[in-house]
């Protein structure tokens, strides 16, 4: 372990840092980088794996762990704090926040376009050594991390070339992250709500249902003149914290709330709506629509319809629908231009909400096997 150095005298600089990730990754871009034929395979697998990990939070561990090494080589890569119990610990986050996630938002977010990654759980730990590998979730990710880690710590004079495995599998990373959505040319009624269903199976956390609804209240918006935008807030946002009443909220030109809608991928219950109804009426809102994945809970329903009409004669209308057949009901409606529109739109939502590339990559699948 040994005593902790001084951090002034190993802690790379910021200027530094910025500088030699920009000169590395230019080097990788114009396929000018050397790689040294000493790094074994296992660890440029383990690279390749960690840039490419569905724990976003690996991905920028690794770029800004390997970056500090091959800026100073006193620094001990493990370690994520200055208080790690390791020789050459030093403060990682501030690399990270003012040198990686800079980068990483002017390459397309292709390392998952997040502002703070060592504030998320897998990053607040001294350092990435095996005794903390119990308390991260991803096992085999975090067994990448450390692998990797590892060798940059007990080889030094190849630092450099780790960092230039891992802007190369960030390079071809990001050839994947710029995602095209072909749109066909035409969209029938049948094939566009076999697309949405085929994109829904797949269970996202809510977050391709909140794209997709997104878009169908904007695509009805702008082809019924009902209301000029849609806003929304993430799918898991409590709306106490965001100030909004729903999930989307559709306004008017001059910034009235028209519709409130709230999006469930789960039995809507009846203290789902009852938790809305005072946000509702602070507002000022009168329309509000619980657009649901799986109906209403059966033992819920009929309370359900006693509360809706019994808010009806306040002079609140509440609506209860089942996305899939609301949304079929609207196809008819739209018409074949509306439908295109429609599917740009969800295209559009995606990137908009800087969705993970998964869901992006499946959009764009689906669309092409139209």
């Amino acid at each position: 372990m040994g005593e902790l150095p001084d951090l002034a005298d190993s802690s790379p600089s910021v200027e530094e840092a910025t500088k030699r990730l920009r000169d590395e990754w230019a080097a990788v871009q114009n396929s000018t980088a050397i790689v040294s034929p000493e790094v074994p395979d296992d660890v440029r697998a383990a690279i390749s794996r960690s840039i490419n990990s569905t724990t976003k939070t690996y991905r920028y561990i690794l770029t800004t762990q390997l970056l500090a090494k091959a800026v100073s080589n006193q620094v001990d890569c493990r370690a994520l704090q200055a208080s790690a119990p390791l020789k050459g610990a030093f403060d990682a986050r501030t690399i990270c926040h003012k040198v990686v996630v800079p980068f990483d938002r002017s390459a397309e977010g292709v390392l998952g376009n997040s502002d703070e990654p060592y504030v998320s759980k897998p990053a607040r730990m001294p350092a990435i050594v095996q005794s903390a590998r119990s308390a991260h979730k991803n096992k085999r990710g975090f067994d990448d991390l450390l692998l990797v880690l590892e060798f940059a710590q007990g080889n030094p004079k190849l630092s450099s070339d780790l960092l230039r495995l891992a802007l190369a599998a960030i390079l071809s990373r990001l050839a994947t992250v710029r995602v095209v959505y072909p749109v066909p040319n035409r969209a029938s009624q049948a094939s566009t709500l076999s697309c949405i269903h085929d994109y829904l199976t797949e269970r996202s956390g809510g977050a391709r249902l909140q794209a997709v609804a997104v878009a169908l209240f904007r695509a009805i918006g702008r082809l019924y003149g009902q209301f000029a935008e849609v806003e929304s807030n993430n799918i898991n946002a409590a709306d106490t914290s965001t100030g909004n009443a729903a999930d989307l909220e559709c306004l008017a030109a001059d910034g009235t709330i028209v519709k409130a809608v709230e999006i469930k991928d789960r039995q809507l219950t009846l203290l789902h709506i009852q938790s809305k109804l005072p946000r509702l009426r602070e507002k000022g809102i009168t329309e509000a629509i619980f657009v649901v994945q799986g109906g209403s809970l059966l033992s819920d329903r009929e309370q359900i319809l006693s509360l809706i009409q019994k808010e009806f004669g306040s002079g609140q209308n509440l609506y209860v629908a089942e996305f899939m057949a609301f949304l079929d009901n609207h196809l008819i409606v739209f018409g074949e231009d509306g439908r295109r529109q429609f599917l740009q739109l969800v295209g559009k939502e995606l990137d908009q909400r800087k969705a993970d590339i998964s869901h992006r990559q499946r959009w764009r699948d689906i669309l092409a096997a139209i």
